[in-house]
């Protein structure tokens, strides 16, 4: 069965995508006023910690100061998926692509926004716009993105071929890392998916889910020590996890 690893690290890149591209803050397009930029830049802020509500009222104020901004168009989208408003959530991504169509940060959001609607090939067809846009600094990301797509819709050979595209361009980007790691131990070709998960930890941090298939590879490995030690960051860093209760569950008599 497939981990829920997918899911999970789609909504990190998903949430990430709104200043991808930007560095840590949105920079004002031609004819964008400071105001609009500040109140989108405060509203982001606002929306990483999980004040909404002030959130959306920041983005009502760069709206009424810049209602073509493309940025705020795509923070609106964001927000209104979280606040669950998906009909809303869609007419600002698209007004934000309408705006700037070679913003893959939109694209990006837009495509993420619409596989987690299951509407698989749509959403890769953005996800490949993003992609290939010749002036975004980074396509890995929206190839990584489209990856996790076509494995959340079962198809785990157009997930490969973009996840490796991913690895091509950046071998360090972690998302991708980590889902060849499961698309190799779910072939059972256990050496690659062991080879997978020792270069994602590597450049990031282990979590339950990366834990957990680690604990599956090394058993199918023979590595005891090495399941013992997975076993114990798993207990250690995260006593409340469903990963740990499912082994618990299956260590149990």
């Amino acid at each position: 069965m497939r981990m829920p690893i997918l899911i999970l690290v789609f909504v990190t890149l998903v949430y990430g995508c709104i200043s991808s591209d930007n560095s840590s803050n949105l920079r004002p397009s031609e004819g964008t006023n400071q105001v609009a930029l500040t109140n989108l830049n405060l509203a982001i802020e606002y929306m990483r910690t999980g004040n909404l509500k002030i959130a959306l009222e920041r983005l009502n104020r760069a709206f009424d100061a810049d209602p073509k901004f493309y940025g705020t168009h795509n923070a609106y989208g964001l927000l209104y998926q979280r606040l669950g408003d998906p009909t809303s959530a869609e007419l600002h991504f698209k007004r934000a692509i309408a705006l700037n169509n070679n913003d893959s940060a939109s694209k990006n959001n837009y495509g993420s926004f619409l596989c987690q609607a299951g509407r698989y090939t749509e959403a890769e067809e953005v996800f490949l716009s993003a992609a290939n846009n010749p002036l975004y600094n980074t396509p890995e990301v929206a190839y990584a993105n489209a990856g996790t797509c076509a494995a959340m819709n079962n198809r785990d050979d157009l997930a490969e071929q973009y996840f490796r595209q991913a690895l091509t361009i950046n071998p360090e980007v972690s998302t991708a890392l980590l889902q060849m790691s499961q698309l190799s131990y779910d072939q059972e070709i256990f050496l690659s998916a062991r080879g997978y998960l020792q270069r994602y930890q590597a450049v990031s941090r282990h979590t339950p889910a990366s834990l957990s298939l680690g604990i599956k590879i090394e058993r199918e490995l023979g590595d005891r020590d090495a399941v013992s030690s997975y076993e114990m960051l798993l207990r250690n860093n995260y006593p409340d996890s469903i990963e740990l209760q499912e082994l618990n569950n299956i260590s149990t008599p």
